[in-house]
């Protein structure tokens, strides 16, 4: 099993952090979408990373991807049995991937002018503080344990600063800052870091 994995990269620190929670043997190439190869990137329609190569399979969307790991190496399981919590599982993922991830590749990519950058910014700030209410509640992302929805909430929350974005210390997104904390310092999430991505947060 080999990720082609850009070393800065959310979709593919999603994957990461997943291969370290479970404790998955792969090979990790870390490259980028300019530096992979063309037979690498051809596995997908888009040419775009991450791709995660399994013997004839060649996966890259990376819903997917999460999924055919957490199927495939079930222990510890990283999605609901339930059916109903399954998809509410799934629900908030995709509204990660539809709502803040085209926010998140916007600031990423820069090619906005500041003002138009500014109002982006203030846009993520807003649905990432709309969540800090649930972390009362739940010790994870809307669940008891730690699921597939943390592995996409986690490296945004990584990134913020980066972004521009820093997190107010207020009493309405305390519980999100010690849930941020407590995700930053879990084993599998450090060992997911590549060297670019810790000197985000150095």
């Amino acid at each position: 099993m080999i990720l082609y994995s850009d070393k800065d990269d959310h979709y593919s620190h999603r994957v990461r952090i997943v291969l370290a929670e479970k404790d998955i043997a792969c090979e990790i190439r870390e490259t980028s979408n300019e530096e992979a190869p063309e037979e690498v990137l051809a596995l997908n329609p888009d040419h775009t990373l991450p791709i995660l190569a399994d013997r004839d399979l060649g996966l890259y969307n990376t819903g997917v991807m999460l999924e055919y790991l957490d199927e495939r190496f079930p222990h510890p399981p990283l999605l609901p049995v339930y059916p109903v919590s399954r998809a509410n599982s799934r629900t908030l993922m995709l509204r990660i991937d539809k709502e803040w991830c085209p926010l998140v590749d916007t600031l990423i990519e820069k090619k906005l002018s500041e003002k138009e950058l500014l109002i982006i910014r203030e846009e993520l700030l807003n649905e990432i503080s709309t969540v800090a209410p649930t972390f009362k509640e739940f010790d994870f992302f809307m669940s008891e344990d730690f699921s597939l929805v943390d592995c996409y909430l986690a490296p945004i929350l990584w990134r913020l600063p980066n972004l521009g974005i820093n997190l107010p210390l207020n009493r309405h997104l305390k519980p999100l800052l010690d849930y941020q904390a407590k995700i930053f310092a879990r084993p599998s999430f450090q060992d997911s870091l590549s060297m670019i991505e810790k000197d985000l947060r150095n």
